[in-house]
């Protein structure tokens, strides 16, 4: 059995994760990327059919989260899942 008091810090990560992507938007970009990879904002506003605006208030929210990380390429920026862990739960969920 998972102590509680012995493993705060793990519960606390975990709860943060879901927290962000409690939302069907943030949900489905994390899904997303995690079965295409990297993307930029103009290909997940193709694919959610919601304005870029919204799109990237959710991305922040994943991002602050250390959900999702950005890469710069020229103008655009590509997210992508921040590490294997996190892909891994977001398959899970799946």
């Amino acid at each position: 059995m998972i102590k509680y008091k012995d493993n705060i810090e793990l519960f606390e990560e975990k709860v943060k994760l879901i927290k962000s992507i409690s939302h069907p938007i943030r949900l489905c970009i994390v899904k997303n990327l995690t079965a295409d990879g990297a993307t930029n904002v103009k290909d997940m506003q193709i694919c959610l059919e919601t304005p870029q605006s919204t799109i990237s208030q959710h991305l922040s929210v994943l991002k602050s989260a250390g959900v999702i990380k950005g890469k710069r390429k020229g103008v655009e920026v590509y997210y992508s899942i921040s590490d294997e862990k996190t892909k891994k739960f977001i398959d899970e969920i799946f």
